[in-house]
Parts: structure tokens; C-alpha cells; sequence
């Protein structure tokens, strides 16, 4: 079975969604970004999601985590909670 780790900063608006990617590749800390604006619990750990398999995730979710090349931001993806930011750290399988 494939497993990934991840990590994802969640905010309510595309457009500020696309701030934070900005900084990031200008060379913020996207763990540092998330304890300051993801409104997941998460953020308090830098938006990690620590490790899952496919189908735990929503689905726009999983389909970025189990593809997208890892350690390279993606997004804005959309889901029902809002807009991510988010990183696969690992993926195995």
C-alpha cells in the first residue's frame, strides 16, 4: 500500500493562498507560514498531517498528495474546508 506524509497550511481565500505559495518559493518557512495562518490544528505543528493512505483525505486531496512530485508546494488546491497549500514530504509504495 502506498503511504505519503504531508504537510499543508489552510486558509480561506485563493488569494491568499497564492501570498503564501509566493513567499514560500521567495524562501519563507512553510512550516513557519503555517503555525501563523493555517486554521487547521495542524498549523500548530507547522501543517503537518504526519503519515495516511489513499482515500483518508478528500478527494482533491489525495489526488495532489499521490501525485505531485514530493517536497514541492502545491496548490491552491480547493476542497469544502477552504484553500491548501501543501507538501508531500514522503511517499512510499
Amino acid at each position: 500500500m502506498t503511504v505519503a506524509t504531508a504537510r499543508h497550511i489552510l486558509v480561506s481565500s485563493e488569494d491568499k493562498c497564492k501570498e503564501l505559495k509566493s513567499q514560500i518559493e521567495g524562501g519563507a518557512d512553510f512550516a513557519e507560514l503555517a503555525r501563523q495562518h493555517s486554521s487547521c490544528p495542524s498549523g500548530k505543528n507547522g501543517g503537518d498531517l504526519g503519515e495516511f493512505g489513499p482515500g483518508m483525505m478528500v478527494p482533491e486531496f489525495d489526488k495532489v498528495v499521490f501525485s505531485a512530485d514530493v517536497n514541492t508546494v502545491q496548490g491552491p488546491v480547493q476542497t469544502q474546508f477552504g484553500y491548501h497549500l501543501l507538501e508531500v514530504t514522503s511517499r512510499t509504495g
